[in-house]
């Protein structure tokens, strides 16, 4: 199940956020905290006018919440809210039952809370938020938040791979406990987010506007993730990296899956570890991953086979299960020569200025060196260039210089990353003159145009974007990890 995090500030608004999401979502959770307080008097009628479970909960501070009243009050308008006809009601785990027994004029003994929602058939979900850790007893408290027949959420802060792993195996410790709900808060717990099921979760939240650290909307979680319809027979792909969120590549990935009606899912993990990612690899049998900086080295001490580009670039991007071993291949290499194979086969490139010398660089060099193109690197380190071009018995040369290099070579590709953010109103080579008839091609896609790009189309050159290298790659990767070509009818928004 999705549930969908209100935080309007009134129920009309909270109906219209459940009204816009109620294509991909299950059940929605109220928050009192966020309502204005003339609203939170008249909340408990909002269950009866949505068509979908509520989850009412009342969220202090101190647990991510917007809730700044005394204690006693906070508990006062969480029972009289509780009155209405919700599914779910969540209550901190900390919260004694003595403070939960209310006066009640209709009533002639005090109330108790938990009882009048038993008796209703409310299920009471007892919550735990941590923002600093995962705590290390994290099974013992969840199985006794479960033990009074209440549904334990445990919400965490993983700060690692390794604390990642001891999320995911709550499904198999904890496994009797049928209805619980656990979320990995923050950058590294996205993947718990996504794969909630996996973690033996009974569902997860999100929302419109990040309401909790982590959150994805509801249209990305089920129409680009399809996170809701992960089953046991699902397989897990995914990409891995530090940082690792800005990559488009699940946007090539899922949609291609869901056109062959492939049962995957493919999801970005922020991995600080490759030795840890490697053994949450076999927890979650990964079938195969994408690798993104700084991991193309790292992976490689743990593949039984690599290919020969991966030996002569010595970066993997791409790693599969191969007959019980993990096999590294390289599709950067074949992915960058794809827009310009022609001009290659026929000859109208045979001298390139490549700019840069970093990881990127690499691939490319190799790529262009392998088809019998003079390479010149352009590096602000001199010795990084030299270091590459002895490796592929190319010219080098600094930066600085660029501007010797007009009008002088049929091809320009430009691999560093000025012209993303922060860098996005920066050209790496202002001082080299385009002639217009050269190609130029630059592997950023994120923006699509940057100044450097803008500056070549204005001199009338033929310009590749990044994003044109990216899906190239990217299908090289599809078919490595599903066996099936991609999808031709899909043009993926990257």
């Amino acid at each position: 199940m999705l549930c969908l995090t209100l935080t309007g500030s009134t129920l009309e608004e909270n109906r219209n956020l459940v009204e816009q999401n109620r294509a991909w979502i299950s059940l929605a959770e109220l928050r009192l905290d966020h309502l204005n307080a003339d609203e939170q008097k008249i909340a408990s009628s909002f269950p009866s006018t949505v068509d979908l479970p509520i989850i009412l909960t009342f969220r202090r501070k101190s647990d991510g919440g917007a809730c700044t009243l005394s204690e006693k009050e906070r508990l006062q308008i969480l029972y009289e809210t509780a009155k209405g006809d919700f599914a779910y009601v969540d209550i901190e785990e900390d919260v004694k039952k003595s403070d939960l027994k209310f006066k009640d004029p209709l009533f002639e003994q005090k109330v108790d809370l938990e009882r009048s929602l038993r008796d209703r058939g409310v299920r009471i979900i007892r919550s735990l938020h941590d923002f600093t850790c995962v705590p290390a007893d994290i099974y013992g408290r969840i199985s006794k938040l479960a033990s009074k027949g209440d549904i334990p959420k445990v919400a965490v802060t993983p700060k690692s791979m390794m604390d990642i792993i001891s999320l995911f195996r709550v499904q198999s410790e904890l496994s009797a406990i049928q209805d619980k709900i656990l979320i990995g808060m923050g950058d590294f717990g996205i993947c718990t987010r996504l794969l909630y099921k996996k973690c033996g979760s009974m569902l997860t939240f999100c929302s419109d506007t990040e309401a909790a650290l982590g959150h994805l909307s509801a249209r990305v979680m089920s129409e680009l993730y399809r996170a809701d319809k992960v089953d046991e027979k699902t397989h897990v792909f995914g990409i891995i990296g530090n940082p690792v969120y800005h990559t488009a590549s699940p946007k090539i990935h899922n949609p291609g899956f869901e056109a062959i009606h492939y049962n995957a899912i493919y999801v970005p993990f922020l991995v600080d570890s490759v030795r840890a990612f490697f053994k949450l690899a076999e927890m979650l049998q990964i079938h195969g991953f994408s690798v993104t900086v700084p991991h193309k080295r790292n992976v490689q001490p743990y593949l039984g086979r690599i290919t020969r580009e991966v030996k002569q670039i010595g970066a993997c991007n791409t790693v599969t299960r191969v007959q019980n071993m993990w096999k590294g291949t390289n599709t950067d290499y074949y992915g960058f020569l794809a827009p310009i194979a022609q001009e290659i086969s026929h000859e109208l490139i045979r001298t390139a200025l490549v700019i840069g010398a970093g990881g990127a660089s690499r691939a490319v060099v190799w790529a262009l060196h392998n088809h019998g193109v003079k390479v010149t690197i352009l590096n602000r380190s001199l010795e990084k260039a030299r270091h590459l071009a002895d490796e592929t018995m190319s010219n080098y040369d600094t930066l600085e210089n660029c501007n010797l290099y007009s009008n002088s070579v049929d091809l320009v590709v430009q691999t560093t990353s000025v012209g993303m953010e922060p860098l996005c109103d920066e050209d790496p080579v202002p001082t080299f003159a385009f002639s217009g008839s050269e190609i130029v091609y630059e592997l950023v896609y994120q923006p699509k145009e940057t100044p450097f790009f803008k500056r070549a189309t204005q001199a009338g050159c033929r310009v590749i974007g990044g994003s044109e290298m990216l899906f190239e790659q990217g299908k090289l990767q599809f078919e490595a990890f599903s066996g099936y070509h991609y999808p031709h009818w899909i043009n993926p928004d990257i």
